[in-house]
């Protein structure tokens, strides 16, 4: 039963289904790693890096809802059950317990640069498809990119 029509030919709506729950599912994934940390990192450092978690965590909830409307409005229903975020997730995680503030910030680099990864990646796939959901993969990369940045700038001079 298709309750919104694509505006999109199939091959398009095919291509820009992948690339929207992809992206559904790493940033859903990395709301919950980042929370992780959140509550369990330690060390010195931990206040600033305790609150600007929750700045990546807010970014990922909040493009996780775009990415999903985004999919809705193309006649694709976003797929954000905890099943499906545990079996397709591919990002790097966190241990469980305490993780000491350096840690975090690598982890969160490194799951950071994984995610952005995969978006480029996207980005060239919807081109042609789907211009207008390009756009929308360019813009959750450049904030990502800059979370990284200021994660990575945690950790200099690097130890």
């Amino acid at each position: 039963m298709t309750v919104v029509r694509s505006t999109l030919p199939d091959a398009a709506r095919e291509t820009v289904a992948e690339a929207l729950q992809s992206t559904l599912v790493d940033l859903l994934g990395l709301s919950l790693i980042g929370k992780q940390a959140h509550w369990n990192i330690v060390g010195p450092r931990f206040r600033s890096i305790h609150l600007q978690l929750d700045e990546v965590v807010s970014t990922a909830r909040s493009f996780s809802d775009t990415v999903a409307e985004r999919a809705s409005a193309l006649g694709l229903p976003p797929d954000g059950r905890p099943e499906t975020i545990a079996a397709a997730y591919t990002l790097p995680g966190s241990k469980s317990g305490w993780i000491r503030d350096d840690e975090v910030v690598r982890l969160i680099v490194e799951t950071l640069g994984a995610a952005i990864g995969r978006l480029r990646e996207r980005i060239d796939t919807t081109e042609k498809a789907d211009p207008v959901t390009q756009d929308l993969l360019i813009g959750i990369t450049a904030e990502l990119e800059k979370q990284r940045w200021m994660f990575e700038a945690e950790n200099w001079p690097r130890d």
